[in-house]
């Protein structure tokens, strides 16, 4: 077996809290090609005015499986603050993780090593976990109030520790409304 399988099991535990579920074995890295049922820009109408979720912005991050017009507004938010954290993980985008991110997010590799927030950002910050790209495919999103969680599969290009590949793991990111924006939280 090889040994940089161990270091790939923290790339892979490091998304963690998240998880997903596969709709198909196909593998799409990239941004998304929109379909009929499927558009990367969106605009909804609703009490708080117009909303535009662009998701043609995430260069790095690619959503496939969901028919973002089935979408009420609360689950869409959370699809596009999903999208957002992930491509600020494939842009090492600190600020904006931290703002994405509860301070008290504790993160659990598939090894049981735990980091806090501000150790796993350092090891994104300083290349010890490189994401280059990042796929959610078919997310559930589910909403309750100032809660909400979403559940995909989700689909890395990245090196973790020195041991880079293509991943793919199932899990679910926990959401709390907080001044009027999505934070990630521990479940």
């Amino acid at each position: 077996m090889n040994k940089a399988i161990p270091a790939a099991f923290l790339l892979i535990a490091a998304l963690i809290p998240s998880a997903c579920r596969a709709e198909n074995s196909e593998l799409v890295l990239g941004p998304p090609v929109p379909g009929p049922a499927e558009t990367a820009a969106w605009t909804e109408e609703g009490d708080a005015g117009t909303m535009r979720y662009d998701f043609n912005r995430f260069s790095n991050v690619s959503i496939t499986g969901i028919d973002l017009a089935s979408l009420n507004e609360d689950e869409l938010d959370v699809l596009y603050t999903q999208a957002l954290y992930c491509q600020a993980m494939t842009d090492a985008d600190i600020a904006t993780l931290r703002e994405l991110v509860s301070e008290d997010m504790v993160y659990t590799h598939m090894s049981g090593r735990q980091q806090s927030r501000e150790e796993y950002f350092a090891d994104i910050a300083d290349g010890s976990l490189n994401y280059f790209t990042i796929g959610i495919e078919a997310p559930v999103i589910k909403t309750d109030g100032d809660k909400a969680q979403i559940t995909y599969t989700s689909v890395l290009n990245a090196n973790a520790y020195g041991a880079g590949g293509i991943y793919r793991m199932k899990g679910t990111h926990y959401y709390e409304k907080r001044d009027g924006s999505w934070v990630a939280v521990k479940k």
